[in-house]
C-alpha cells in the first residue's frame, strides 16, 4: 500500500474531532505505572483499604442470587433503589429534600459532565471554569467544541469579583463549571462566605451552575461546607460519583438536576449508553445496604490525612526556595508552583529518568498556561513512597535550578531549601 500517512482517516473525521488532544494524565500512565517510578501523578483512590474479601463475597451473592436482573438491561435513569440511596447519601452533605425522580444515574462522573455538555453546548459556546480545572472536564468541553474561559482562584477558591468580570466579558456563557470543595487539581475549597456570593452572581446573570463534587465526603478537618446545591435548587446541576468513596472500577455516578431537565438528560443517556450497568448499580446498592460504608469513608479520611501530612511534610523540608503549594483540607491533591524559570512540562522527562512522576500544570488549562505548576497526588502511595517521591522531585528541581544558574539564572536559588509554604499559599500566578 502506497501513499499512506500515520492517519489515513484525517479528512473523514467530524469537525468536533479536530483539535482533540490526548490528556496530560493519560499520556503519563504508561510510565507512571512502572513499579520503580514513584507516582505523584494519578488520582486513584486507595482501593486496598476496602474489605476486599467482603466486597468479593457481596459481588458473588449479587451474581448468584440476583443475576437474572443484575445481568440484564436496565432503565436509562437508573434503578429506583439506587436513586433513593443516592438521595440519602446527598442528605449527609446537606442536600435534603431531593427527589429520586430528579436523579439520573450515570457511568461515572465523567458521563455526567458529557451529558450536560451535550444538553447545553453548541459549537462556539463559552463555559466559565476555575483556572486550573479538572482535565476530564476540559476534554468534554473540547469535544463539544466549546470555549473555556478560566476564572481566577486564590486560597479561598473562586474569586467573586473575577467571576463578575468573566461574566461581563462573556455575557452569553452557558454555565459555570466549578469544583468548590477540595478542588481538582488545586486542592482549595470555596469559602463559606463566598458560596452565597457566587450563587447570587450567577442568579443575577442567569448563568447556570454545574457543581462537580466527587471529593466532598473526604474531609480531613471537620465537615466540608455545604454544597452549592444544598443552598439553591434552581439553576444548579449537582454531579457526584461513588468512584472516590467506594470503587472507581464500577463507574457509577449521578446528576441531581432541576426537574424540568431530568427527562432530557435521561434521553441523552439512553442515546449515549442505552442504560447504565445494572450489575454495577446493584453492587453499589448492596454495598450501601449491607456494608458499613460510613465507617469506610472514615477509614479513607484517616488514610488520606496521614498521606497528605506526609506529602506536605516532605515538601516543607525538601522543596527548593521559591516553591509554593496549597494545603488541602480534604480530597486527593496538592497544587505546587515552581520557582521562577522552571517549566514543569519541559522538566517531566528528567523527572521520569529520576523515577518520579507528576502531572504538569498545562493539562489543567484550556489555553496551555500552567507551565510553572504541577499537580501532586497523595491518595495512592504510602507515606514512605510519598517522601521518597518528593526527595527525587526536589533533586530534579535542584538540578534544573543549578543549570539555570550556570546558563544565565540566579545562582542563589540553586540548592536552597525552604521550610514551609509561602505566606500567599495560592494555586499560582498563572491564575490571573
Amino acid at each position: 500500500m502506497t501513499g499512506t500517512t500515520q492517519d489515513d482517516y484525517t479528512d473523514r473525521y467530524a469537525r468536533r474531532v479536530r483539535g482533540m488532544t490526548t490528556s496530560e494524565i493519560r499520556a503519563l500512565f504508561a510510565v507512571a505505572s512502572r513499579p520503580e517510578v514513584v507516582s505523584l501523578a494519578g488520582g486513584s483512590p486507595y482501593i486496598a483499604a476496602l474489605p476486599l474479601d467482603a466486597v468479593g463475597e457481596m459481588l458473588n451473592r449479587l451474581g448468584s442470587e440476583q443475576g437474572a436482573t443484575s445481568l440484564q438491561y436496565g432503565i436509562g435513569q437508573g434503578t429506583i433503589e439506587l436513586r433513593e440511596q443516592i438521595c440519602e447519601v446527598m442528605a449527609l452533605s446537606g442536600i435534603t429534600g431531593a427527589s429520586p425522580d430528579d436523579v439520573v444515574v450515570t457511568v461515572g462522573g465523567q458521563q455526567a459532565l458529557d451529558l450536560l455538555a451535550r444538553l447545553f453546548l453548541d459549537p462556539g459556546d463559552v463555559v466559565l471554569a476555575e483556572g486550573p480545572t479538572y482535565v476530564g472536564a476540559l476534554g468534554v468541553f473540547q469535544a463539544a467544541q466549546a470555549q473555556v474561559r478560566h476564572v481566577t482562584m486564590d486560597q479561598d477558591g473562586l474569586i467573586p469579583e473575577a467571576l463578575e468580570e468573566a461574566i461581563a466579558a462573556n455575557p452569553r456563557a452557558k454555565f459555570l463549571y466549578t469544583i468548590p470543595t477540595f478542588q481538582n487539581p488545586a486542592g482549595v475549597t470555596l469559602s463559606e462566605q463566598r458560596r452565597e456570593r457566587i450563587l447570587d452572581i450567577c442568579e443575577r446573570a442567569g448563568l447556570l451552575v454545574v457543581e462537580d463534587d466527587p471529593y466532598g465526603m473526604l474531609s480531613f478537618e471537620g465537615d466540608a461546607p455545604r454544597p452549592l446545591r444544598a443552598r439553591r435548587r434552581d439553576g444548579v446541576f449537582y454531579c457526584s460519583t461513588f468512584s472516590k468513596t467506594f470503587a472507581p472500577g464500577l463507574r457509577v455516578g449521578w446528576i441531581l438536576a432541576p426537574h424540568a431537565v431530568r427527562e432530557k438528560l435521561v434521553m441523552m443517556s439512553e442515546a449515549n449508553v442505552l442504560c447504565p450497568s445494572a450489575f454495577a448499580q446493584g453492587a453499589v446498592t448492596q454495598y450501601l445496604t449491607t456494608m458499613p460504608w460510613r465507617e469506610q469513608i472514615k477509614v479513607y479520611r484517616e488514610i488520606y490525612r496521614e498521606r497528605r501530612d506526609a506529602l506536605l511534610g516532605a515538601l516543607d523540608g525538601l522543596m527548593p526556595a521559591g516553591t509554593t503549594w496549597t494545603r488541602p483540607s480534604g480530597g486527593l491533591f496538592v497544587w505546587a508552583t515552581l520557582p521562577e524559570g522552571l517549566d514543569s512540562k519541559a522538566m517531566m522527562p528528567r523527572a521520569i529518568a529520576a523515577r518520579v512522576a507528576y502531572v504538569p500544570g498545562t493539562g489543567f488549562y484550556a489555553d496551555g498556561t500552567g507551565r510553572n505548576n504541577m499537580r501532586l497526588n497523595f491518595s495512592f502511595s504510602s507515606p514512605e513512597r510519598l517522601r521518597e517521591g518528593v526527595r527525587r522531585l526536589a533533586g530534579v528541581m535542584d538540578q534544573e535550578l543549578a543549570m539555570r544558574a550556570v546558563f544565565g539564572g540566579s545562582s542563589a536559588l540553586g540548592g536552597q531549601r525552604r521550610r514551609g509554604p509561602a505566606a500567599a499559599d495560592v494555586p499560582g500566578p498563572d491564575l490571573a
